[in-house]
């Protein structure tokens, strides 16, 4: 069958492709941008890849005519605590108009399991978006989920964090409400389970594990599973606000996400049954096997995507181009050079920047910085990355963006997403006379700009001195300055 995968770069779609593609199916991936589709060489020559933004007018001939089957993976509650409901109902009519210039016979939707008349905003917008869908010239098969466990995860990583991190904890009264957690593998089994499958047209069915616990329960069982104990206290004070705070500074949530889950977490998410269980043979793994087999992935660095690469997870909403150009006039900058004899060693020291690895020089400053960033709203360090050792145009990198990550031309370009006066870019390139180059480059905005980037020259020249050494530093390699200049 020829599909089209909508949210293709999104957690869920990165995880569905693969088993699409071994089944044999021909896959047409829509993203807002083809330059941050994080897969393989290989892959991509397997798949046709489009470019559509779905808030945007709709456009004949952008969708392949002879689709069969559409995936529909687009949600937009990270983007905003006000009107996203808006933006997903929009995304979802367009949707319908797209899909009207094919012959497409199935769309396939992931939604939210919905047990309330009053809804939390998110849940209200995910019912609304399967009802307009509903209305397309299709047959529509609806699966609501609750909390998805997997590594990388948004829910997963939200319980990691608070887990490993607080082994007290004052937790609001919301952790009490009741939730259904399913493994992503099975999320993956139901998804391609109901393709192309007659008996699910026209309905819809909630999915989850075998489990049925409060978020307190789920996170007792996070602590039991990974060999500790933890604490705790529920009060009954605790605000909405209050909470989305508390998530934002301990997790490495965006505070518009902790807003948004939040009001979710307040609501009770349990599947009403298990027709779909019955109707493909599935059977879910408990909430601990998947706690289990999402480390089993991150020990061995075989996590295939992680909510914090989302784009609506730090500065950028759409487009990366717009900052792909370093700017060379009226800007600041912090411009190293090394020679280097171990190309290669110093090349695959620059993809492991980051995260677990750190920043080769300083780290503690690093963290101090992230740590404030976290103070006026930032992203912060706690994003870390993906992989230990591969970059994708478009991941994000602790509190940077990645802009271009190329290891044929040797050139990691970096975008900062923290919060500054200004705008900052980093670079790192190797030559072709083996001449490592290291370039921060800042565009101030104004007097506080300026004040800000002079204010840090003591500290950039021990930093970004130190790192570019550290660097270049392999087993083999015996490094020599070539020049470094500071504007």
């Amino acid at each position: 069958m020829k599909i089209l995968l909508t949210g293709a770069n999104g957690y869920i779609g990165m995880r569905l492709l693969p088993p699409l593609l071994q089944a044999g199916h021909d896959v047409v991936c829509a993203v807002r941008d083809k330059n941050r589709l994080a897969i393989d060489e290989d892959t991509l020559k397997k798949i046709e890849v489009i470019e559509i933004d779905f808030l945007e007018d709709p456009k004949k001939g952008v969708v392949p005519e002879d689709i069969d089957v559409a995936y529909y993976l687009i949600h937009s509650m990270t983007s905003s605590t006000t009107d996203f409901d808006k933006k997903e109902a929009l995304s979802a009519h367009n949707f319908n108009t797209y899909m009207s210039f094919t012959r497409v016979k199935q769309v396939i939707y992931l939604g939210g399991i919905v047990n309330d008349d009053k809804l939390s905003k998110h849940l209200s917008s995910r019912k609304n978006v399967e009802n307009i869908l509903g209305e397309g010239d299709f047959a529509l098969t609806a699966l609501r989920a609750g909390i998805i466990v997997g590594s990388g995860s948004s829910s997963f990583e939200i319980i990691r964090d608070l887990c490993e991190k607080l082994p007290v904890m004052i937790t609001p009264k919301w952790v009490l409400t009741k939730s259904q957690p399913i493994a992503i593998r099975d999320v993956i089994k139901f998804l391609t389970g109901v393709l192309g499958n007659e008996k699910c047209y026209n309905d819809s069915f909630d999915i989850g594990g075998p489990n049925v616990l409060t978020y307190k329960q789920m996170l007792q069982l996070y602590a039991k599973t990974r060999g500790f104990s933890n604490f705790i206290i529920t009060v009954p004070v605790m605000t909405p606000k209050l909470s989305s705070y508390w998530l934002y500074f301990v997790t490495s949530t965006s505070y518009k996400l902790a807003i948004n889950l939040v009001d979710s977490m307040k609501m009770e998410v349990v599947a009403k049954d298990k027709r779909l269980q019955e109707i493909l043979g599935i059977k879910p793994y408990t909430y601990v096997e998947a706690i289990e087999m999402a480390f089993a992935k991150i020990e061995q660095n075989l996590v295939l995507s992680s909510w914090k690469d989302s784009m609506v997870s730090g500065r950028f909403k759409k487009d990366l181009n717009k900052y792909i150009q370093v700017p060379k006039y009226g800007v600041l900058k912090d411009e190293k050079s090394l020679k280097v004899d171990d190309q290669e060693g110093v090349l695959e020291n620059i993809w492991s920047i980051g995260g677990e690895k750190g920043w080769y020089y300083g780290n503690w400053m690093w963290k101090i910085r992230g740590f404030l960033d976290k103070l006026v709203g930032g992203v912060g360090l706690r994003r870390g990355r993906t992989h230990p050792n591969r970059i994708f145009t478009g991941d994000s990198l602790d509190f940077w963006r990645v802009l271009l990550a190329d290891k044929e031309s040797r050139r990691l370009l970096l975008f900062a997403e923290m919060r500054l006066p200004g705008e900052a870019w980093l670079e790192f390139h190797i030559d072709k006379d083996n001449v490592l180059h290291q370039t921060a480059t800042f565009r101030p905005k104004g007097l506080a700009g300026r004040l800000y980037w002079y204010s840090l020259v003591p500290f950039h020249y021990f930093i970004f001195g130190g790192m570019i050494k550290n660097i270049a530093q392999t087993d083999s390699s015996t490094p020599s300055m070539a020049k470094s200049s500071s504007t």
